[in-house]
């Protein structure tokens, strides 16, 4: 009967713990059906479709708001919190992680590309091109990803990224002279040569900003900041105090912005329907998507949960429903950064990570961690082989692997960001780069399922990083314990034996505080 009892108390408390959620798929399951009906029926105009989706891009604009003092916040926070030598062992298991997991994702993309060969029953000549193709130098990308990550004034870096172009330098001397010595003197070998010297082109680089925030660029700072305050023991706890605050306004800030989740989900997925205007693209390029898919599928229900199975011991399934709404929040916005506010909740309040993991992993993963970025930049490079029907050789399949992992990394966390790194990837191999525009008109759609899997891809590498680095965590709690729990009983304790030594010791700030730790005490009692 008890059993019965609580059973059937249980629907209501499930309701309870789980609405936001609920209420979320049923907003994506309502705006699928909005959005049919009226494409169907409404006969919108382009305005009518821009006003329709305006919900929707209110919800956009608040999770890109709360990303700045979320990022900095819990990145500054989250390493003060931890001694220089844990953040350094936390932060390398991290990216060996990330890193093994890109890599595995572009093996598996590759290996199902040359298997299903979705390219080879069609032609390139076949299907429609949509856009332009982004010009993008590979050498001048990296380099602007190195130099963003130190940019030369923080505040631009909260609203824009560094970004170099090359323009091309007109010999306008050189032309007239040479257009006048061809018509007037005979064309000699002297001639010719300097004629086909003038004709080398040549570029200069042109640097200049382009919209968006540098995420790079505060995360390298936000790492040394934190590392520096912690280091600074009692003089630099007022700066973690005051970024602990912020840390937790911004996450009572993100629970006041789940509320209207539902509301501007609707609108989102039935705006994007309505918007959409060639549904037969998705026939053509079938073959290509299932096999993109197929590959975010395999890697999010098998590699990824093995992998955390194996390190962590635990049920990963039961991991990866706590990260429910995160998923699902990714699924609708296609971003993994402006997800990233939900991925916090889920992974501290659902899945009961240690602050200090999740504050420091986290913005460092929905930075550089791009798994299912990095598969559908694999697969996307050989189908594109594959309608120009050129046979890649096993050199240009490795070139493929290492082009897609470092590019992957380079994408920044933001809609759409993988045309430009795919663009990289192609021209590493020598594909024609203008060939992105093929497959652009479905990458809005495979674009949120690879942002799925890559903030399912954060949310195991923080269990598996808090696995890992468990015995250096509890070292920190106990060392906690013995120097910060009731200071003032250990002072009572001493005073009775000798009361002017205690005293002594408690003026000079005797006690033995971990400055590793975010909590240390005023010395008021001096005065």
């Amino acid at each position: 009967m008890a059993k019965a009892g609580r059973k059937g108390c249980s629907c209501p408390g499930f309701l309870r713990k789980n609405w936001l959620l609920l209420s979320t798929a049923a907003a994506v399951v309502m705006g699928i059906g909005i959005g049919m009906l009226v494409r169907e029926y409404g006969k919108l105009s382009n305005l009518d479709k821009f006003y329709f989706s305006f919900p929707g891009e209110l919800l956009m604009r608040m999770l890109k708001l709360i990303i700045l003092p979320l990022i900095i916040s819990s990145m500054i926070t989250g390493v003060a919190a931890l001694d220089s030598s844990v953040s350094g062992k936390i932060g390398l298991r991290a990216v060996v992680y990330y890193f093994c997991t890109t890599v595995i994702a572009v093996i598996l993309g590759i290996v199902l590309v040359v298997t299903i060969k979705p390219g080879v029953t069609q032609k390139a000549n076949e299907i429609d091109r949509v856009g332009n193709t982004p010009e993008v130098s590979t050498v001048d990308a990296m380099l602007d990803l190195i130099r963003n990550m130190f940019p030369e004034n923080l505040v631009q870096a909260c609203f824009q990224q560094y970004k170099t172009k090359r323009e091309k330098v007109e010999a306008t001397t050189g032309l007239d002279k040479n257009s006048s010595t061809f018509t007037q003197e005979p064309v000699t070998a002297a001639t010719t040569a300097e004629a086909s010297e003038n004709k080398t082109q040549e570029y200069k680089i042109v640097g200049m900003y382009s919209n968006g925030i540098n995420v790079l660029g505060l995360i390298v700072f936000c790492l040394v900041f934190g590392i520096v305050i912690g280091k600074m023991g009692e003089k630099g706890q007022v700066l973690v105090d005051f970024f602990n605050a912020l840390n937790e306004a911004t996450m009572r800030i993100v629970q006041i912005i789940m509320w209207y989740m539902p509301v501007g989900i609707v609108f989102l997925v039935a705006g994007k329907i309505v918007e959409v205007e060639d549904w037969e693209i998705f026939r053509k390029l079938g073959l290509y998507m299932a096999t993109v898919l197929s590959g975010l599928a395999i890697h999010s229900t098998v590699i990824l949960p093995l992998i955390y199975l194996i390190i962590v011991r635990k049920n990963p399934f039961r991991f990866a429903m706590g990260m429910a709404q995160a998923l699902l929040t990714a699924l609708m916005i296609s971003s993994s950064s402006a997800t990233l506010p939900v991925t916090f909740r889920c992974a501290e309040e659902k899945n009961s990570i240690d602050k200090r993991i999740t504050r420091f992993v986290l913005p460092v993963g929905a930075t550089i961690n791009m798994d299912g970025t990095a598969l559908y930049e694999a697969v996307a490079a050989v189908f594109i082989a594959q309608l120009n029907d050129l046979e890649l050789d096993i050199g240009q399949i490795v070139t493929i692997s290492v082009t897609a992992t470092a590019a992957s990394i380079g994408a920044a966390g933001v809609p759409q960001a993988g045309l430009v790194t795919m663009v990289i990837v192609l021209s590493a191999v020598g594909l024609p780069a203008e060939d992105v525009t093929l497959i652009i008109a479905v990458d809005w759609l495979l674009d949120r399922f690879r942002t799925m899997v890559n903030v399912l891809g954060d949310a195991f590498g923080t269990g598996i990083v808090e696995k890992l680095s468990k015995k250096e965590l509890e070292q920190m709690d106990v060392t906690s314990e013995v120097s910060i729990v009731n200071p003032f009983a250990l002072e009572t304790r001493i005073l009775d034996n000798d009361e002017t030594e205690t005293k002594k010791s408690y003026v000079n700030g005797g006690f033995a505080v971990d400055k590793s730790d975010t909590i240390s005490f005023t010395q008021t009692s001096q005065f």
